[in-house]
């Protein structure tokens, strides 16, 4: 089944903690601090895979989650790092923030891949923190945690020429005409509920990739008809071939055809408006109003746009398009990927803490910086006080506490369960 979006959770691995470990050996009674750095958490990284063409699988599994970091060990042993997770999604995947709707990556382009959540790093073992003068630490840091978040998946189809056209214009046909692929095919509006790709293969070894976009009708710009999921799949289109039914059968006008196709593509994206078109007007086999086709030439000709007069289904004419479409192409550059917009902010971010004032008169010092440095520290060790109390300082929570107002023997409190007195 055909699904070209997707919301999920990606959630990196956090990293392992530090441990707090002395040597102990026989005939050793004064072994030093031996405790290992945490290893760190594994990334989420999404690679682009030619051979998936639907996001539907992601419909089903919503969390996709890196492994944790092991803890440090003894003997000053790492804890290993968390596995990293592959994430496959088909090529032309757009992945975006869910809350703010910004890109965070493009996945496009063969063996194409990008870390979309970081792992956490490890904390480090009592090893790190010995010194001359404190030779047996008894603390140490845990890791900090992986990144997660919801972001949206978006699938727009990798394809060199998009064909465009209203219901029943005969693109599906001359997709058929053209490749080895099966679209289907019938005399009513939205035969095709879902973008068709193939392969045009030419002599010379030349060929291209053809997307058979799904009818585009007034409105679509707005989403009417689905036309949001329609119109995104042009946009990585180099060029667009337009069908334009020329018959007459249905009573419908070219031109007014041809220009409302144009102004849902203004409307929606004005890029997709400028990009190079070569109209296929289409049927020729079976016109039945000469006088509207007539205006119609005359209209694409005192204009300069490039037409062919072809019959999808007798291919009358369809070699001399795709031989255009073909020399149009060598000319025409890729269409530039999507720039990153958004930057998941680490644990540390900008703002590491906050100092307020409760009900109570107490003055509270929260956030992500507080939360890693109280769970590292060994309340009943002398030496692991002595080293929060030096953090506290050179990480700016005194000045901030300070600058809030506080005075000698207020209450402080950080963490669920830590309050002390302020003392200078």
């Amino acid at each position: 089944m055909f699904a070209d979006t997707a919301t999920i959770t990606v959630r990196a691995g956090n990293g392992g903690n530090g441990l707090v470990s002395f040597r102990r050996e026989k005939y050793v009674p004064a072994g030093g601090p031996d405790g290992g750095d945490g290893g760190n958490g594994g990334n989420v990284i999404f690679v682009a895979d030619r051979s998936l063409t639907t996001l539907y699988d992601f419909r089903h599994k919503h969390l996709f989650a890196a492994k944790n970091g092991e803890d440090g060990k003894s003997a000053n042993r790492a804890g290993h790092n968390g596995e990293d997770l592959i994430v496959h999604v088909p090529d032309g995947t757009v992945i975006r923030d869910k809350e703010t709707g910004l890109v965070i990556a493009d996945i496009s382009g063969e063996d194409a891949s990008v870390v979309v959540a970081k792992g956490g790093s490890g904390g480090w073992g009592n090893r790190r923190f010995a010194t001359p003068t404190r030779q047996a630490p008894n603390f140490a840091k845990n890791g900090t945690k992986g990144e997660s978040f919801e972001v949206t998946l978006e699938l727009k189809l990798v394809a060199d020429v998009g064909l465009l056209g209203f219901p029943n214009a005969g693109k599906s046909t001359l997709l058929a005409a053209v490749t080895a692929a099966k679209p289907k095919i019938a005399d009513y509006p939205f035969t095709t509920i879902e973008p068709n790709l193939g392969v045009v293969a030419l002599s010379g070894g030349r060929s291209f990739v053809i997307a058979d976009i799904p009818g585009i009708i007034e409105g679509a710009h707005k989403g009417v008809g689905l036309g949001h999921d329609f119109l995104r799949h042009i946009e990585r289109t180099r060029l667009l071939v337009h069908l334009v039914d020329i018959s007459g059968f249905e009573e419908r006008d070219p031109i007014a055809d041809y220009e409302a196709i144009n102004k849902e593509l203004e409307l929606y994206n004005p890029q997709l408006a400028s990009r190079p078109q070569i109209v296929a007007a289409n049927k020729a086999d079976i016109i039945f109003d000469e006088e509207a086709y007539a205006r119609f030439r005359d209209y694409l000709e005192e204009r300069d746009i490039p037409w062919f007069e072809i019959s999808a289904a007798t291919k009358k004419g369809v070699g001399e398009l795709m031989d255009a479409v073909t020399e149009l192409l060598s000319t025409l550059p890729p269409v530039p990927l999507y720039t990153q917009e958004f930057f998941p902010a680490p644990p540390s971010d900008e703002t590491p803490f906050t100092v307020r004032v409760d009900e109570e008169g107490a003055y509270v010092v929260e956030g992500p910086l507080i939360d890693r440095l109280i769970s590292g520290v060994n309340f009943e060790d002398d030496q692991s006080l002595g080293y929060f109390q030096r953090a506290l300082r050179r990480y700016g929570i005194i000045d901030a506490l300070e600058k809030a107002g506080i005075e000698e023997e207020d209450t402080v409190k950080m963490g669920e369960d830590i309050e002390f007195e302020f003392m200078y």
